[in-house]
């Protein structure tokens, strides 16, 4: 059984974990492909300046949103499960490779523990890739308002497609370095975690104005749950900040 304790290594990994479920990517991404969709279908205008079709437009996202979501943190929690049951159980707690975590898992699934592992590495990096990289081509991209979309030609959006490129490339490149790819994935998460807070809050302040949102401000529970999502967020940081200086 899992158990709450308030030091820097706890709160670390509590950080990690928000990091992979309330990402920045995330906000790129889906706006992203929101922004793209309606550029793509004419008969589609912003939501800003047809407000007629917000209600059926939003429940859409909504759905999306909480479709994925759900299915995201269900996989994650099935992860901590079968971590538990089979790596934790077996006294393995510092794991520094994907090889022996491989290990670990031959008494629940015998010679076949290695085949089953990779193949869960391929299936999430074949998900997990395309996202990671299109995200970072689509927020670099508008940074610089060039041209982005995966739906345009590499011809028509030559620096997008060049980022995408780039970051496909230092992914596979970090395979042949002799980083350690359990702590890159750590720590990796980990910076997703602090950088979300600043990222909510730039979302929350800026869903309240009129000049950016017109007449869909966010109000009510919504808008309170996500300050106390950003809140909760933002303690978890100090408190790996104070946990390892003190």
């Amino acid at each position: 059984m899992p158990s709450i304790s308030w030091n820097g290594a706890f709160l670390t990994t509590l950080v990690a974990i928000l990091g992979t479920t309330i990402s920045p990517y995330l906000f790129v991404w889906q706006s992203a492909q929101e922004a793209e969709e309606q550029r793509i279908d004419k008969n589609k205008k912003p939501l800003k300046r047809d407000v007629a079709n917000g209600l059926e437009e939003f429940q859409r996202i909504r759905l999306d949103t909480v479709i994925g979501m759900g299915f995201s943190n269900l996989i994650a929690l099935c992860i901590i499960i079968t971590t538990a049951a089979t790596l934790h159980s077996e006294g393995v707690t510092d794991v520094q490779s994907s090889a022996q975590a491989a290990e670990a898992l031959k008494p629940l699934a015998g010679p076949a523990a290695e085949l089953i592992f990779a193949l869960g590495i391929i299936g999430t990096g074949l998900l997990a890739v395309p996202v990671l990289a299109g995200s970072s081509a689509y927020a670099v991209a508008e940074g610089w308002k060039w041209p982005v979309g995966l739906a345009r030609k590499p011809k028509q959006a030559v620096a997008f497609y060049t980022v995408l490129a780039i970051s496909g490339l230092l992914g596979i490149a970090l395979n042949f370095t002799a980083m350690d790819p359990i702590k890159a994935l750590y720590w990796s998460a980990v910076l997703n975690g602090v950088l979300a807070a600043p990222v909510m809050v730039a979302l929350m302040v800026l869903v309240r104005r009129p000049k950016v949102m017109g007449k869909l401000v966010v109000k009510g529970w919504l808008y309170w749950l996500g300050w106390a999502s950003t809140v909760a967020m933002a303690f978890c940081i100090i408190g790996v900040a104070v946990g390892m200086f003190v």
